[in-house]
């Protein structure tokens, strides 16, 4: 896995018309064009248990998106793509970490959404990659260009755009991130995948069924406007999600209650404590006890990841659940403890 992950051993090469697809339709575009011409190391996968999941997979794992805003590279017309970002998990608090379900509190849901006590879990953290940064760097170069020229720039360097100032520039943006997200949907599927590809050569015949993907930091229309979510991800009316703990602490899958008071939302995750320069800087205790890793392996590029994204730069994250859940926004279904974590 760390060659998958890391040293590219992973092989996603596709067709121009399996990675327009992507792009424009996520994981179904994807799944249509694979089941057509299967390339690269998913030609081993399971299809239809990939279909089947896809209904387990927040929107389908399809949004409006467009090719045009896809970075030129990534949709040729013809030929394949060899794409370096897919497949990867990413930097900052990206990962994949393998899991205990360690208690189970809500057992009639967790059963019917295939969860018990004991269980091996995989949980993975990662989005759009260089894709979403190709398309946020763009909008931002022409939200300012869109900047009234008699008003002065923002000291915040954040440029609006409205529906009666800009509207084909915002119905456009829209489109944009949504293009990205649906990479980051298959993206997602990729990281599970290569991970279920490598224990079926080990281990036989399993299953590994995903219990449900859900973005975050995304952009939706709800009502007669949109919800953007920075840290949030949905938390809709029984709607499955996942808060992630930091490397060494709890993660806990929950339900949501689509409190209209929160914005049918929840927390990403705890937040951070301390920076990352914090963490790093001389004079700081990097213990595995001090920084909360004993009883966790990590597997990274870079050692110095332990640190910065260790369980002590992290608020605690019980206090944010039990928040969470007092204010009725979401209820907990199962808890899990982390055992190896892959960061990049």
């Amino acid at each position: 896995m760390k060659g998958d992950y890391f040293f590219g051993t992973r092989d996603v090469t596709m067709t121009a018309k399996t990675a327009r697809a992507m792009f424009q339709y996520g994981i179904p575009g994807w799944l249509d064009a694979m089941l057509e011409v299967a390339t690269g190391s998913v030609a081993n996968s399971d299809f239809e248990q990939l279909v089947a999941e896809s209904d387990r997979t927040f929107l389908g794992g399809f949004m409006n998106g467009d090719i045009q805003w896809a970075p030129p590279e990534l949709v040729p017309n013809d030929g394949l793509v060899r794409d370096g970002g897919l497949g990867t998990i990413g930097g900052g608090n990206h990962f994949v970490e393998i899991q205990v379900v360690d208690e189970v509190v809500d057992k009639a849901r967790a059963y019917t959404w295939g969860v018990r006590s004991g269980q091996i879990a995989f949980m993975i953290h990662s989005g759009s990659r260089n894709v979403g940064k190709y398309i946020g760097g763009m909008w931002r170069d022409r939200s300012r260009d869109a900047w009234p020229k008699s008003l002065k720039y923002p000291e915040s360097e954040l440029f609006g755009l409205s529906l009666s100032a800009n509207p084909e520039l915002v119905n456009s943006y829209l489109q944009a991130e949504a293009t990205a997200a649906n990479y980051g949907f298959v993206n997602r599927l990729l990281l599970a995948e290569l991970l279920r590809l490598r224990l079926r050569q080990i281990f036989g015949d399993i299953e590994a069924p995903l219990v449900y993907d859900l973005p975050h930091n995304i952009t939706l229309a709800e009502g007669a406007g949109w919800v953007t979510r920075k840290g949030a991800c949905p938390a809709y009316l029984e709607q499955p999600l996942i808060i992630p703990g930091s490397m060494g602490a709890p993660s806990y899958l929950l339900v949501g209650k689509g409190n209209d008071r929160f914005l049918r939302s929840a927390s990403h995750g705890a937040g951070r404590a301390r920076s990352r320069f914090d963490m790093s800087r001389e004079g700081v205790d990097k213990s595995d006890t001090a920084l909360g890793l004993t009883g966790i392996d990590c597997i990274t590029l870079r050692q110095e990841q332990r640190i910065e994204e260790a369980p002590a730069a992290y608020k605690p994250i019980q206090p944010i659940i039990d928040a969470q859940v007092e204010a009725q926004m979401v209820d907990v279904v199962a808890k899990m403890k982390p055992v190896l974590t892959f960061k990049a």
